[in-house]
């Protein structure tokens, strides 16, 4: 029966599965040409060079909810190959069973309208029937058409794109938590020049004060700087509400209350962002977890689909007992009680209602669905490198003309205090460039958080370390 078994599972039918084939661009539209590629490596938020980013990075890959759901539907998918995989061993079931039977007849002068009468049946014999037996059976259905095998092909593709999927799901969370960490520096640093500001103003409104005690200033100069000690006083409490709702937000995204959440903070001038640089886009494909989830749940409708066309041919079942039947408990194991039986059967549908025909359309569609959304998925990821590129290529050269209007602006500053000491202008002057300062400074800060923002993107966009494992080591 084995031998027969093994030889009549050889076939299949159905589709096999083929990787579509899409034109590759020899490079990135927006990458540099004649650079050599540098791939991020795991771990790739490190190079940034913040220990506490560090850290809640690593509390959102533990405790992120999202993070959690998509490891359960990992461990739920491995558990339905466990269930897809069962069709193809044998079914196994035991049984036991034992029967005690008592039956009294009577004596001939019995009365049959006294037979409860325990007087009237003083004569009465009771007959006892006892009889056990015990069986082991075994079924097994023939996978001639590789109906059971597809179905288990399936179950394994979709547990690997569950995988691709948790590995998506924890890169997501590592950059929404680096996003989210880097604008709260931002909001810090804004927070410090509002202070700054503040401070040099308060220092400029207490000096006019004196010159118009003095008669040296006239009322409308102190009044001016008054308003604009004002509005950047006012400022302050705004800056302040928006970095703790960035802290706040980086509550949920590390699976935790915000009043648990202690954040110390710091500034982006104290971070670099390391050189990064892709390689070629036919090499992206093997280095972005969606891509992969995106071709594994592919493979798994290919299967469906050929599963579908198994199940229009005829099902062999293969179905054998073996037990003992004995009137005697110590006589159930005797040779002379074995009872064997052994039997086969084929079905073949004939007419379901176009039940199988329509599953079979089911499944071509969800397949001819599923290789669109990989095709989508392979041009997104070519879309999200050249956008990063992009947006770090001109973040880094505006960050540089911007410092460059952040020093103009500070000579300027300083050059309209000497000659305001002096008496050689007017104090609109001065007030003028400190207010081209603030507004210089406060671009800058927003300038350096959009490059940082974009090295994370091009990060996620490539994949963040991730290498698409080996068919041994998914197994």
């Amino acid at each position: 029966m084995l031998g027969l078994i093994a030889a009549l599972s050889g076939c299949a039918v159905g589709p096999r599965y083929a990787a579509p084939q899409l034109p590759m661009p020899p490079h990135f539209a927006a990458g540099p040409a004649n650079q050599p590629p540098h791939w991020p490596a795991q771990g790739w938020w490190q190079q940034f060079g913040s220990p506490e980013l560090d850290h809640l990075i690593a509390q959102a890959r533990l405790h992120n909810f999202s993070v959690r759901i998509a490891v359960a539907q990992l461990e739920q998918a491995n558990a339905q190959v466990e269930v897809s995989g069962a069709p193809l061993l044998p079914s196994l079931t035991g049984n036991g069973s034992g029967n005690f039977q008592q039956a009294g007849s009577g004596s001939a002068n019995s009365s049959a309208s006294s037979s409860f009468s325990a007087f009237t049946n003083r004569g009465s014999k009771n007959i006892d029937t006892r009889q056990f037996a015990a069986s082991l059976q075994v079924s097994y259905e023939l996978d001639f058409w590789g109906k059971n095998r597809d179905a288990l092909r399936a179950a394994e593709d979709n547990a690997a794109a569950a995988a691709f999927n948790r590995d998506t799901v924890a890169l997501t969370a590592e950059a929404a938590v680096a996003t989210a960490w880097f604008q709260a520096l931002a909001y810090q640093d804004e927070l410090q020049i509002a202070r700054q500001n503040l401070a040099a103003a308060e220092q400029l409104l207490a000096q006019l004060r004196a010159e118009l005690a003095a008669g040296i200033v006239d009322g409308p100069s102190v009044i001016q700087q008054e308003a604009l000690v004002a509005g950047e006083r006012a400022n302050i409490p705004n800056l302040q509400s928006q970095l703790r709702q960035q802290i706040i937000g980086l509550g949920i995204l590390t699976g935790q209350a915000p009043e648990f959440l202690h954040v110390h903070g710091g500034s982006l001038n104290n971070l670099t962002i390391p050189a990064i640089a892709p390689g070629l886009p036919a090499q992206l494909l093997s280095r972005r977890p969606d891509i992969a989830q995106s071709e594994a749940t592919l493979m798994a409708s290919n299967e469906n689909v050929r599963s579908a066309i198994a199940a229009f041919f005829p099902t062999i079942s293969l179905t054998g007992s073996a037990g003992y039947q004995s009137n005697a408990l110590n006589m159930l194991f005797a040779p002379g009680s074995i009872l064997l039986n052994a039997a086969t059967s084929l079905s073949q549908p004939i007419f379901e209602g176009g039940q199988l025909t329509g599953q079979l359309a089911v499944n071509r569609a969800t397949y001819h669905q599923d290789v669109a959304q990989y095709e989508q998925s392979v041009v997104q990821a070519f879309t999200d490198v050249d956008n990063a590129l992009t947006a770090l290529h001109f973040a880094t050269e505006q960050e540089n003309l911007q410092t460059i209007a952040v020093d103009r602006a500070q000579q300027a500053v300083n050059a309209a205090q000497a000659q305001l000491q002096a008496g050689i202008i007017d104090v609109s002057i001065l007030l003028n460039a400190q207010q081209t300062l603030l507004n210089d400074e406060n671009t800058l800060v927003q300038v350096r958080l959009a490059r940082f923002l974009a090295a994370v993107n091009l990060y996620k966009a490539l994949g963040g370390g991730w290498v698409k494992p080996t068919p041994d080591q998914q197994g």
